[in-house]
């Protein structure tokens, strides 16, 4: 989510849901399903297939070379990686705004557990999702009114899980080649495998398909420059994850104090909000200046800024050393499906079995960085 997120799944069972769910609803809630399938199938019915695009003489250059490659790309996910060879990512949408959509987030004051939202069969997430900023941007208002927390993130692409042909977007679509390699590879990845409820699992595996593919994707089609950049996203990314993760525990560590007041609580939170905006700067420094990730701080800093952190590359190693051992991706593939029909906590002991413990980087859903 997947950053990137990761990714956005809501709107797949969330559409499907359609009339009986709206049937159940609020006149607020009967809303919020209506802009989501409004949404969905206005992005759906903007994409045109990327061959019609190419042929366009009023297509520009620079995005005639992007979908060239975005085309080149999902040919190499189908011929050598075995990834689903649909629709998805074979048509493009040109979009008049920054992002696809924007997601609320929501904490209590002294907490960093998200506040989460019921649909009929999408069940329970921890978000909801506007293809209007401004609807976000009003909801999210309400939530202050309530004393909470709020973020509201831009989404630049997201996956139905094949549920609809994902298409390209504008909002992505000039990312560096091997993030876009990357993008590509995670989305098609978790059309093959997905365990509802399971996100260490299921990102982990789109991790493990995403790393190997954009390694071999660029030791084929890459240059050193290309290599080279990659490399420095990965680290960047790394890095920046890593500071949010130390802010995380020590607001977790702060809030779960019983001996200290929630005024106390409220002057810590306040300070290490600002250590944080002081230690990026100094990160920023180490890179050179890059400034991709500057846009994580557009908005005060809260809870709900690192409500969405987790560890979702715990089992990569694991999946590296089952793709290792199975010696191809189709037996890869079907290793993880006998993977994923097991109980949780069985699939969890036996990826856990395979390699010894080490520290995991941690992934952040919903964010990337902004594109060069």
């Amino acid at each position: 989510m997947t950053f990137l997120s990761r990714f956005t799944p809501w709107l797949r069972p969330l559409l499907v849901a359609g009339t009986a769910g709206a049937l159940l609803a609020s006149c607020s809630t009967l809303n919020y399903y209506t802009q989501a399938a409004q949404g969905q199938l206005e992005l759906i019915s903007d994409a045109r297939p990327i061959d019609d695009w190419i042929a366009d003489p009023g297509t520009s250059s620079k995005l005639r070379l992007r979908l060239e490659t975005a085309r080149q790309i999902r040919r190499y996910a189908v011929s050598e990686m075995a990834l689903p060879d649909n629709n998805s990512y074979k048509n493009y949408a040109a979009l008049k705004r920054q992002y696809v959509l924007w997601n609320v987030v929501a904490t209590p004051e002294l907490s960093l557990k998200p506040l989460q939202w019921c649909f009929p069969v999408a069940g329970c997430v921890n978000y909801r999702g506007y293809y209007s900023k401004g609807a976000a941007e009003a909801y999210a208002k309400e939530l202050q009114a309530e004393g909470n927390d709020v973020e509201v993130g831009g989404v630049a692409a997201y996956s139905t899980l094949g549920w609809f042909n994902d298409p390209l977007i504008s909002t992505f679509i000039n990312y560096p080649d091997g993030e876009l390699a990357r993008m590509i590879f995670h989305e098609l990845a978790h059309q093959v495998v997905y365990v509802a409820g399971d996100s260490q699992f299921n990102e982990s595996f789109a991790s493990t398909v995403e790393e190997v593919g954009v390694e071999h994707w660029l030791e084929r089609f890459g240059n050193q420059p290309m290599r080279d950049a990659y490399a420095r996203y990965r680290s960047r990314k790394k890095d920046f994850l890593h500071l949010l993760v130390k802010y995380r525990k020590a607001l977790e560590k702060n809030y779960a104090l019983v001996d200290r007041s929630d005024a106390e609580k409220r002057a810590v939170k306040a300070r290490l909000f600002q250590e944080l905006k002081d230690e990026y700067q100094v990160l920023k420094g180490n890179w050179g200046g890059y400034a991709g990730y500057d846009r994580f701080f557009d908005q005060p800093l809260s809870n709900a800024h690192l409500a969405s952190i987790a560890t979702y590359e715990d089992f990569v190693p694991a999946f590296r050393a089952l793709l290792q051992r199975e010696g191809s991706f189709p037996r890869f593939y079907q290793a993880v499906k006998r993977l994923a029909d097991m109980d949780r906590d069985d699939r969890h002991r036996i990826l856990k079995a395979m390699v010894p413990p080490i520290t995991a980087a941690p992934l952040m859903v919903q964010r990337s960085e902004a594109p060069r």
